[in-house]
């Protein structure tokens, strides 16, 4: 059932248009909360050539108020690789930059965000390509002196190429996390052992970077297919959600704990059918409260509180009749939650705490967006994303 879920997620791409334009008026009447008053604006509208296609990731900001993104298609070195790009902000415009295309054998397809490390370079994951197609993890790093071209292309390194065994296959949206350290973490949603997926670091090492098993899941009540990366909490422990797995088969949070001679995993929370599938990942508030979303109907945006000895689970808010997210929520300096929905509407969203309830309110774009992944937000509060249709948004409120 699970690898269905994801198979619909993947295609639903192709004759979603139809069924949004269908159902946005009736599934306007369905959801309580209005559009407010914004400005919407395209960034960027990908043309399928060398500047990519299908941008299913979200975005990353740098300190600087930068853009950083992919595509799962188009490039100029393979026209079906994808690619990594930049959107600058230069006075009241933005400018757009392909940093580097994809060919193959160095990566091909990638489906999740890029993470800026502690070193300033680029860091991300492709889930096809290298030396198996199984995927890499990859280093894009800047000209080394100044360039006086337009646009200069950015140094990519493959950092490990999986096999597609017991070192895992396939990373698919999860982002990547650092340690002080700056050593990697991920995951990979298949293989890994038992075939349910992994957790995994990567520590460099005489200028190569080395491969550690942190945990393989047993495909059973510990969780099954991990898409989603993990995060750190401030002792040092991981967290993370798997889509499938767990008492009732509808996915799991779960912690790992490194007990100083390897990782044990706890399932923190077991989701049923109130809310189904996690694809995407957690954030932490500044009171150790994690947030997340689950991916299919119903769709709920979840927070796990700590309690003595266990955590308490919260839907904030549940959708009953939209379909698909593999995004992580973002959250502003305010405590507003924001993220995407794959078809329905809105699909963009905030939900602001009132109180003991948490109000929804929409943002409206063009129909037929189809964001798959993450936003972002700035410090005056607006909003980036992808529509996986094929552009960059930002949306003032």
């Amino acid at each position: 059932m699970a690898l269905s879920k994801q198979q619909h997620l993947r295609t639903a791409s192709h004759s979603a248009s139809a069924v949004v334009v269908a159902a946005a008026f009736l599934l306007s009447v369905l959801l309580a909360s209005p559009a407010v008053a914004q400005t919407y604006t395209i960034l960027h509208t990908f043309t399928g050539g060398a500047d990519g296609d299908s941008p299913y990731a979200g975005l990353t900001m740098d300190h600087a108020g930068n853009l950083y993104g992919t595509t799962s298609d188009g490039g100029s070195r393979c026209r079906t690789c994808g690619t990594v790009f930049k959107l600058e902000h230069k006075n009241s415009g933005w400018v757009f930059y392909t940093l580097y295309s994809f060919s193959g054998p160095d990566g091909a397809n990638p489906q999740a965000r890029v993470s800026i490390g502690p070193d300033g370079n680029l860091y991300g994951t492709t889930t096809y390509g290298g030396a198996a197609n199984n995927g890499v993890v990859f280093r894009l790093q800047p000209p080394p002196s100044f360039c006086r071209a337009f646009s200069c292309p950015w140094t990519e390194t493959v950092l490990y190429s999986f096999e597609g065994g017991g070192d895992g296959a396939q990373p698919t949206y999860g982002d990547l996390t650092f340690d002080a350290a700056g050593n990697i973490y991920g995951t990979t949603p298949t293989s890994g052992g038992h075939g349910c997926g992994m957790v995994y670091e990567l520590s460099p090492s005489n200028g190569h970077w080395t491969e550690t098993i942190l945990y393989r899941f047993q495909c059973g009540e510990d969780g099954n297919q991990p898409y989603a990366g993990v995060i750190f909490d401030s002792t040092g422990n991981l967290y993370g959600t798997t889509a499938a797995g767990g008492a009732s088969g509808e996915g799991v949070v779960y912690k790992l704990t490194n007990t100083g001679s390897g990782w044990s995993e706890t399932t923190i929370h077991s989701f049923d059918s109130n809310s189904i599938s996690p694809y995407g990942g957690l954030i932490f508030d500044a009171h150790g409260n994690l947030y997340g979303m689950t991916g299919l109907v119903p769709i709920a945006v979840y927070r796990l509180s700590p309690t003595d000895g266990g955590w308490d689970y919260t839907a904030l808010y549940t959708f009953t009749d939209v379909y698909g997210s593999t995004a992580t929520p973002a959250m502003d300096a305010a405590g507003n939650l924001y993220g995407t929905i794959f078809i329905g509407t809105p699909e963009i969203f905030r939900l602001s705490p009132t109180g003991n309830q948490w109000i929804l309110t929409g943002f409206s774009g063009g129909v037929g967006e189809e964001p798959l992944g993450s936003v972002v937000v700035d410090a005056a509060g607006n909003v980036y994303g992808t529509a996986s249709s094929g552009y960059v948004f930002e949306i003032t409120p």
